[in-house]
């Protein structure tokens, strides 16, 4: 059974920094693109980070210099570490794993970060 879970979501002031987390389990992590998406009330689900299996990386605009993707495969976890938090962070932030040559694709139930101005 796949699942992503992700963990390390909250409060925080503008300005501030959280780390995410996301356990993933069912499947070879390592051979899996992971990304954090993040959806904001009212605004459609956007690409935030990813990294590939080798470790190749690509951000959003809106965060680069701000945010960093990591992974660990031998923990099967992937992290953003999330620093110089604006208001507009502000959403719910989900996992995904997608593997082009499988065709498979998961998501998370997300974890809601929210920034106070």
């Amino acid at each position: 059974q796949v699942q992503l879970v992700e963990s390390g979501g909250g409060l925080v002031q503008t300005g501030g920094s959280l780390r995410l987390s996301c356990a993933a389990s069912g499947f070879i992590f390592s051979l899996y693109t992971m990304a954090w998406y993040r959806q904001a009330p009212g605004k459609e689900r956007e690409l935030v980070a990813a990294i590939t299996s080798i470790g190749s990386t690509n951000y959003a605009d809106s965060v680069k210099g701000r945010f960093t993707i990591s992974r660990d495969n031998a923990k099967n976890t992937v992290y953003l570490e999330m620093n110089s938090l604006k208001f507009e962070d502000t959403a719910d932030y989900y996992c995904n794993a997608d593997s082009r040559n499988s065709g498979m694709n998961y998501w998370g139930k997300g974890t809601l970060v929210t920034v106070s101005s």
